[in-house]
């Protein structure tokens, strides 16, 4: 079987160390070299001819990040590695995954056209903000679901009386998934944007009063909507309100306004984002060993589905 070879982008180290721990393998030798005027230039420093060859780095801000992993991978290209897979935990740009307007990018598709055009084979990535991002590709996307995480963490704890909510529309089918593997209820908060990360308007479709509630979304941004949602819930007679978030984003005002929520008692998120602050609400649940898994039956010709897929 061809050789294995696991790099990490510079900001996702933190995450690589604990994938490669999981896998058995040491990171990939790989330096990236800054010139002052901040061009960067990805150095792999050990051979991969012919190797099954895996670069981890999500692309979130800033984008030096998608930068580093396009060079990563056409380094690789190059040196003529056998088989480029890029690891993405976080899908950055994911949000733009249409037109909601005229005269604006699909950066989703931007940044898969850059992927491929760079020399990718194969993408592997967690909770894309929708699930159509696949097809923007014309090369494998393995798609894994956080469900493989969380349901587990879960399952250790008392869901009797449990319901899962929605923060918006786009995230019932997610909140869904959820209520049917616990088979309890499902409610839907309906939000109403003026603009970009402001909610202006939100209302809850379900009866939530004396239950535990469980928001479930793929990103959590500046927390707006989460902590709007749980106050809303709260009023509505919700006994506690909880949350699980993929990625831990948490931009702007968002650690402010997590500390602050009287009615938010607990954000559980992943680790494909590092998190810039301390929080007491927050508790994080490491991907990296779902990450490994997922690499090792990629390498060995196996299942990714049955992974998180129950039979």
């Amino acid at each position: 079987m061809t050789d294995v070879k696991l790099f990490s982008g510079t900001t996702s180290k933190y995450l690589a160390e604990k994938i490669v721990d999981y896998y058995g393998l040491p990171l990939g030798r790989l330096k990236t070299q800054q010139f002052s005027d901040g061009e960067m230039q990805a150095n792999i420093q050990e051979s991969v001819r012919g190797a099954y060859t895996f670069f981890i780095q999500s692309t979130y801000a800033p984008s030096d990040n998608l930068m580093e992993l396009l060079l990563m991978i056409d380094a690789a290209r190059r040196a003529s590695a056998g088989y480029i897979v890029a690891v993405i935990p976080y899908y950055g740009y994911a949000r733009q995954d249409r037109k909601d307007k005229p005269r604006v990018a699909i950066g989703a598709k931007l940044i898969a056209n850059l992927l491929i055009a760079a020399g990718a084979n194969r993408i592997m990535t967690m909770d894309l903000h929708a699930d159509q991002i696949q097809g923007f590709f014309d090369i494998p996307v393995d798609h894994l679901r956080s469900e493989a995480i969380f349901f587990p963490y879960l399952e250790e704890q008392d869901t009797s009386n449990v319901i899962f909510a929605s923060p918006d529309v786009g995230s019932t089918k997610r909140a869904r998934a959820y209520a049917q593997h616990f088979q309890t209820g499902l409610v839907i908060c309906d939000k109403y944007r003026k603009k970009a990360n402001e909610v202006a308007e939100m209302t809850v479709i379900g009866e939530v009063t004396g239950k535990d509630v469980i928001l479930v979304d793929d990103i959590i941004d500046t927390a707006g909507t989460l902590c709007r949602a749980a106050k809303i819930l709260i009023e509505k007679g919700a006994n506690s309100v909880r949350a699980f978030c993929t990625h831990p984003v948490l931009s702007g005002p968002a650690y402010d306004r997590l500390e602050a929520s009287e009615h938010l008692s607990e954000l559980v998120v992943t680790d494909t984002l590092p998190l810039q602050k301390t929080c007491s609400k927050i508790k994080v649940v490491s991907a990296a060993k779902l990450f490994s898994r997922a690499i090792r039956n990629t390498h060995e010709h196996r299942s990714i589905s049955a992974l998180f897929i129950e039979d």
